[in-house]
């Protein structure tokens, strides 16, 4: 199993974004997968889960209507669409199989994360 994260930057308040997570060793379509992010000196926080075939998506209420996951699962690959950015949501993201799990994360398996910075 290996998740790698992708698509952080440097972004403006009321910016947009798109992270990429590249999964492989196991069969994708089998697992939900979800997205964490850590901002500094604070826990790991569940941003968005998606189900299998994609059709399933749930957020935290903080980021509702804002971020959007989805998944190509012929490409084994998660993505996190980040629209209308706040400095709040400035913070390292990662990728990790299950629904609000973070299984992955902190393991030999996960990413090192991709890091989003929103600031003026």
């Amino acid at each position: 199993v290996q998740l790698v994260e992708s698509g952080g930057g440097l972004a403006q308040p009321g910016g947009s974004l798109r992270l990429t997570c590249a999964a492989s060793g196991f069969r994708f379509i089998s697992y939900y997968m979800s997205w964490f992010r850590q901002r500094p000196g604070k826990e790991l926080e569940w941003v968005s889960s998606i189900d299998g075939n994609g059709n399933v998506a749930n957020y935290t209420d903080s980021v509702k209507g804002r971020f959007t996951i989805s998944r190509d699962n012929i490409e084994s690959t998660l993505y996190l669409q980040l629209d209308s950015l706040k400095t709040e949501d400035s913070a390292k993201y990662y990728c990790t199989r299950g629904w609000k799990s973070k299984m992955d994360i902190g393991t030999p398996q996960g990413g090192q994360g991709t890091q989003v910075t929103v600031t003026s």
